[in-house]
């Protein structure tokens, strides 16, 4: 029996979760191990304020990310291969990173998907424009009318349909995306890792900022790190290969160069 001092409040359950709950569910089935490295962006977010004082345009951290990810893939496109439903590997040419925004549904705070085409063939400057634009009208995008129509059906429907879609490389890249991104880190400062529960077979998910103490050319200074997961499922991807993806990643990134 509730006492006279007890309160709470009741909201409606946003219909869109139940995505949430169909991914954890098939994603525990997958062999998924996960990497927590850490990226050094002191001169990525220096050359990021100095090409807006240059040009006059904005560029968010999170798209030159994805144009260093599409780098990174680009040299090992094995790393967002699929297998199908004859056991065959498929492996494409075109990364399309499926990215994560919150936006604002019937007065909640929702997730809404984005499928980003062909990163690895794109600037910066393109994917920040592809972003800003999808974050305006994400009401009308595919992806949003997808998800409207996906969530009305019952249980048992979305889970099969799930486990049919991922033995169908191509249907998932349509529909999902062959990598996925979510930068839990834009909401909130400090360092830390996030551990996903992933369905792709790589996901990287960006977690806190933090200025630490780093060696630079053998002295010590203060450098703005980024933490990052990697998750890879290892039931395509080995681990010596995954090694020299984040290699190449983190050199990427460090490196700092938008072009």
């Amino acid at each position: 029996m509730n006492s006279k001092n007890d309160s709470r409040t009741v909201v409606p359950y946003l219909r869109e979760r139940q995505l949430m709950v169909d991914g954890g569910q098939l994603g525990l089935q997958k062999h998924t191990i996960h990497g927590l490295v850490e990226f050094d962006i002191t001169r990525a977010r220096e050359n990021i304020r100095q090409y807006r004082a240059q040009t006059g345009q904005a560029l968010s951290f999170t798209a030159f990310f994805l144009f260093c990810l599409g780098k990174a893939i680009d040299a090992d496109r094995n790393m967002h291969a699929y297998r199908d439903w004859r056991n065959q590997l498929v492996i494409f040419d075109d990364v399309d990173v499926n990215m994560l925004f919150e936006v604002e549904v019937d007065g909640q705070k929702a997730i809404r998907p984005h499928i980003l085409r062909g990163i690895n063939h794109k600037t910066p400057a393109e994917l920040h424009q592809e972003m800003e634009a999808f974050q305006k009208g994400y009401q009308e995008s595919r992806e949003s009318k997808f998800i409207e129509w996906f969530v009305r059906l019952p249980q048992f429907a979305r889970r099969m349909f799930l486990r049919v879609l991922f033995k169908n490389p191509q249907m998932v890249k349509e529909l999902y995306g062959t990598v996925l991104l979510s930068s839990v880190g834009m909401f909130g400062r400090g360092s830390g890792w996030a551990i996903p529960v992933p369905n792709h077979t790589l996901q990287l998910t960006l977690g806190g900022m933090a200025e630490k103490p780093g060696v630079v050319q053998h002295r010590v200074e203060v450098r703005e790190y980024l933490s990052v997961t990697i998750s890879f499922d290892h039931d395509v991807v080995d681990g010596a290969p995954a090694a020299r993806f984040m290699q190449r990643l983190k050199k990427l990134v460090e490196s700092g160069v938008i072009e």
